[in-house]
């Protein structure tokens, strides 16, 4: 008996797709039949994908918005003055902590100028500062403002030259006059809104009941979030310390809140911390390191200090980003095995046809990837216009490459991590089952 030959079926493809290969349509064709599907359903596409965009533009907008914050606090520090030491009055506790203030104020003048002298060369300037709260008055107007009473030094040091007029001089200071200079909020709340900062100059002005000469006018220095710089007046130290009474109760020497070191150098500025630490001890007759009355800042601790509490709340930040991106990778897990469910005929007729598990496998992968990657894009894009709208509050985003690197890669892997389970479940299906499946 001759057996006759049976001529294999012509492969079928897929109306647009690209020219099948034996047994599956390759990537390209999966590529475009999970592009159809998304674009089939795009409601059901958009709420699959927006756990990752919710968590992908958390990352970005966040994390640009914290680093912004970061760097204009950093800016507003260093504006005051670089290369700052500050020594403070302090009173110490038990284990070395020292707390600010106390019963009363134990940094002198005559500290101080202890300190202009030591240091020579090392030290390019030294301001003493001493505050007060008090009522400013010209003619009908008046307002509260903040007098410190200070060195002309003050301008270089803590980084505060006038627009308009000039300092008060060390003449001024030996001779304790009543000179002043005045921040842009004093001006306009003295001599009106529209006042130009020529009209001040020359005029006297009382500060509780001693009247002043203005003899120059600070510039808009905006809020720093460190107390309003525009509402203060600066004094001669030796005109506020007559004046206002600033001493001891103790010693009967006139105090002061604060002295301001600017260093030559920024790379001597914690050995000069040291050398400072040393002479004021000597001068105060303290020989307990855990007991001083003073304490000696450092700004680049500072600095330090607050880079290091807002990297973590930015990483804070951004972890819990990332839980949002990993709800959006169990939507799209969830949404695909639906998909799998309600294509089960389809993946019959396909294996029918020739199409092999890998196949299978490779269409549901590739659509859940190109849902998390959509997703991920988008997300990038919103992110970036949320953290511009932070400069309704004054924060300027700083967009750094790797946080946006890390949540669009992060997307990606959540899509082709969560989504292989329905893709691998798709591929196991048996084609005589799934063709009955109705």
């Amino acid at each position: 008996m001759t057996v006759t030959p049976v001529a294999p079926a012509p492969e079928v493809s897929t109306p647009g797709a690209p020219p099948a290969r034996r047994g599956g349509i390759g990537f390209g064709g999966a590529l475009v039949i999970a592009w159809r599907a998304i674009v089939g359903t795009p409601m059901r596409s958009v709420l699959t994908a927006l756990g990752v965009i919710i968590g992908v533009a958390a990352v970005v907008a966040l994390t640009a918005i914290g680093q912004g914050s970061t760097a204009g606090v950093t800016r507003n520090l260093e504006s005051l003055g670089t290369n700052l030491l500050t020594v403070q009055s302090a009173r110490g506790r038990p284990g070395g902590t020292l707390v600010r203030g106390g019963p009363s104020q134990t940094v002198t003048v005559e500290d101080a100028e202890a300190l202009a002298e030591a240091f020579g060369t090392r030290v390019a300037g030294v301001a003493p500062t001493a505050q007060s709260n008090l009522q400013a008055k010209y003619g009908s107007s008046n307002t509260q403002v903040s007098v410190t009473g200070t060195w002309p030094s003050f301008e270089t040091v803590r980084n505060s030259p006038v627009e308009t007029g000039s300092y008060f001089t060390q003449a001024d200071v030996d001779g304790r006059k009543r000179t002043a200079v005045i921040g842009r909020q004093v001006l306009m709340d003295l001599f009106g809104e529209d006042a130009a900062p020529d009209d001040a100059l020359g005029q006297r002005v009382r500060l509780g009941s001693v009247s002043f000469t203005v003899v120059g006018v600070l510039p808009d220095k905006g809020n720093s979030g460190f107390g309003n710089a525009n509402s203060q007046v600066l004094v001669p130290l030796s005109t506020f310390t007559q004046r206002f009474a600033r001493t001891n109760s103790a010693g009967g020497k006139p105090t002061v809140n604060n002295v301001y070191i600017q260093a030559t150098s920024a790379k001597d500025l914690t050995a000069l911390q040291a050398d400072v630490t040393v002479l004021l001890s000597e001068r105060h007759d303290q020989t307990d390191p855990e007991n001083l009355d003073f304490q000696v800042q450092n700004q680049a601790d500072s600095l330090a200090s607050l880079s290091a509490v807002t990297n973590t709340l930015t990483i804070l930040v951004g972890a819990i980003a990332g839980i949002s991106l990993l709800v959006g990778g169990i939507g799209i897990m969830n949404i695909m095995l639906v998909s799998v469910t309600e294509r089960t005929r389809e993946i019959g007729v396909r294996k029918a046809l020739g199409a092999k598990p890998r196949d299978i496998l490779t269409q549901f992968l590739v659509e859940a990837s190109l849902l998390s990657v959509g997703g991920g894009m988008i997300g990038m894009l919103l992110g970036v216009a949320a953290a511009y709208a932070g400069n309704f509050f004054s924060i300027a985003p700083v967009f750094s490459p790797i946080p946006m690197i890390v949540a669009f890669v992060f997307s990606a892997l959540v899509g082709v991590f969560f989504g292989y389970y329905p893709a691998a479940r798709a591929a196991r299906l048996d084609p005589v089952d799934s063709l009955r499946y109705e």
